[in-house]
């Protein structure tokens, strides 16, 4: 596996030489960005030429046909066989923006353009890119530990960030926890120019504009709905939306599929990954292989609904076991694999959930991630409910309730951060700003819209996907996400939140347009989750670990936490999350990534 990076600056041959010190490839001047092979998790590829134009990347493609196609159809034929990334770059040579916001896929190319460099980041940001400037030379690369290591960048630890990941327990924008070194946001152009400026074009951003009929073909229009009421005059009706979806889902999982290989789906038991695992089923030639995890019998755990789903699809499948042993000896090396720290308790069985799918031989692992984010999940009841009866109408009252809505350690920085870590962010910006742009009108006018488009952008890109990716890579494996396909976002966003919302039933469309795949056990429960031993594994095998880490000489010396509220929490008491040990676990994983990256 691999990883890439590129470094480009008015001297090209400093430059050069500053991208050898990156990858610890020799120098040549006039030399093409080098792939950085270093054993870090990716599929780096690359140097591609064209037209001046020297790129290396990340790319995964789902529709080269239809880019060959729009390629031909521009008089810039492309060879049939060439590379996703030499295919990318086409694109962008000969078509622009319009060539990029055509590709589906899992991509980040980097491109140098004369003393310029571009990076390109896939809509949803299922790959990640990060980029730094010094000694007069912009550098970019796939792996924020290359960034680290650059020597011309003297970089420490960034406190902002520190603020934003005990809020969020991820970094949801472009601020990474190394200071001075940022990272691209999805669906993005970047632009970084020799005199050190950066512009950024946006080419692809959901918006529910096109509302009732947008991404529907002519024809479709139908009477009658659900109990919340039909449609009105000229609108189209429910049945529309949930069969245009169907078409969709299909095609987003049948382009996602390997071709003439088994595939893998992660199976947790829930709506979203069930639909996922019958729609393989009903679409591939190949066996299909199933995954779920379990933390032993006496919790409670959705094995019933994933096994019910396993054998209703007919396909091979396995259940998991990972035991708090297991993760307290794995948390450390799982934490570093992480470009930028991720604060939920499922990295340890994610990886080895990927360790299992290599294992058994297999390449490609699908999963149901996305459809909380795009079709409304319960995580936006809390923000519902306060609409009702806030009483502030300012829009940073929403994005305050927003950040409270987290239930992560947002509340607690005043006993949680010491005196001289606040002093120290007393002038940095608030973490609102990363929310707030969103919770207003805008490219959504409907409250419901404003917080999906705020979870895709927010934890879609920075948790969610980024956690999948790294992990599932980090084994050979490639993490695909059909619901976080662009045209069913598209095609989410235009559907009227009254069909994804509809009365108490949540994610209304998307139940709707696979129910005669499922049982309706599965499609009509209601969520529960993954009941996650957090603090169990806190209190046992993870104890001994958490006091010398976060009650050590080296954190006291960092001066970020307090040790009484650390201790504090340890004991299970103040305002430590009941159940899930949730805060500490934030805490934890901090530490943990910090030593990783030696901060």
């Amino acid at each position: 596996m691999a990883r890439c990076c590129a470094c480009t600056g008015p001297d090209e041959d400093r430059a050069r030489a500053q991208l050898a010190a990156l990858t610890g490839a020799p120098a040549r001047p006039g030399a093409a960005p080098a792939a950085l092979i270093d054993g870090e998790p990716g599929h780096a590829s690359g140097p591609f030429t064209l037209d001046g134009l020297t790129a290396v990347g990340e790319v995964t493609l789902h529709n080269r046909s239809d880019l060959l196609a729009a390629l031909a159809a521009a008089g810039a034929a492309a060879p049939a066989g060439c590379p996703d990334g030499e295919l990318l770059l086409r694109c962008w040579a000969r078509l622009g923006a319009a060539g990029i916001r055509a590709a589906e896929g899992m991509f980040v190319l980097i491109v140098v353009d004369g003393t310029d460099l571009v990076l390109i980041r896939d809509q949803v940001g299922a790959r990640t890119v990060f980029y730094a400037r010094a000694d007069g030379c912009w550098a970019a690369s796939t792996s924020l530990r290359s960034l680290r290591h650059w020597p011309a960048l003297g970089t420490g630890l960034n406190l902002a960030a520190v603020r934003s990941f005990l809020t969020f327990a991820y970094l949801p924008g472009e601020e990474t926890l190394l200071r001075g070194v940022l990272e691209a946001l999805p669906g993005r152009i970047l632009r970084l120019a020799a005199d050190g400026s950066a512009t950024q074009e946006p080419y692809w951003e959901p918006s529910d504009a096109l509302a009732p009929r947008g991404g529907l073909p002519a024809g479709e229009l139908t009477a009658g709905g659900p109990a919340s009421g039909g449609p009105g005059p000229g609108e189209l009706g429910p049945e529309a939306y949930a069969a245009r979806l169907r078409t969709l889902l299909e095609d987003a999982t049948r382009c996602r599929l390997p071709q003439d290989e088994s595939v893998a789906v992660l199976l947790s038991g829930g709506v979203d990954s069930s639909l996922v695992t019958a729609l393989a089923a009903k679409l591939h030639t190949r066996p299909v292989h199933t995954y779920s995890i379990s933390f032993g019998d006496e919790l409670p755990n959705e094995l019933g609904y994933s096994g019910l789903v396993a054998e209703h699809c007919g396909t091979r499948h396995r259940i998991l076991t990972v035991s708090g042993e297991q993760v307290a000896a794995r948390l450390a090396d799982t934490v570093a694999l992480l470009d930028s720290p991720v604060g939920d308790p499922l990295t340890v069985p994610n990886l080895m959930l990927a360790e299992a799918v290599a294992g058994d031989g297999l390449r490609v692992s699908l999963n149901g991630e996305g459809g909380d984010p795009v079709f409304g999940g319960p995580k936006n009841l809390p923000m519902l409910v306060h609409e009702l009866h806030r009483d502030d109408p300012s829009p940073g009252a929403r994005a305050e309730a927003y950040l409270r809505s987290y239930r992560k350690c947002y509340q607690d920085l005043p006993v949680l951060l010491t005196p001289e870590a606040l002093r120290a962010l007393a002038g940095e910006p608030h973490p609102e700003r990363f929310v707030a742009p969103y919770l207003r009108p805008g490219a959504m006018q409907s409250l419901l819209n404003q917080l999906l488009h705020c979870n895709l952008r927010t934890k879609g890109a920075h948790h969610i996907l980024t956690k999948v990716e790294r992990l599932t890579a980090s084994q050979g494996v490639q993490g695909r996400s059909p619901l976080f396909d662009r045209r069913v976002i598209d095609h989410a966003f235009a559907t009227p939140p009254r069909w994804k919302l509809n009365g108490t039933v949540e994610k209304w469309v998307l139940k709707e347009a696979v129910r005669d795949l499922l049982p309706d056990t599965v499609t009509d429960r209601p969520k529960s989750g993954m009941r996650v031993p957090v603090q169990k594994w806190l209190r046992g095998p993870l104890h001994e670990l958490s006091g010398d880490l976060l009650l050590g000489d080296r954190a006291r010396q960092r001066g970020l936490l307090r040790p009484d509220t650390v201790r504090t929490w340890m004991r299970g008491e103040g305002t430590l999350l009941p159940r899930q040990g949730g805060k500490l676990w934030l805490v934890l994983t901090l530490e943990l990534w910090l030593r990783a990256y030696d901060l």
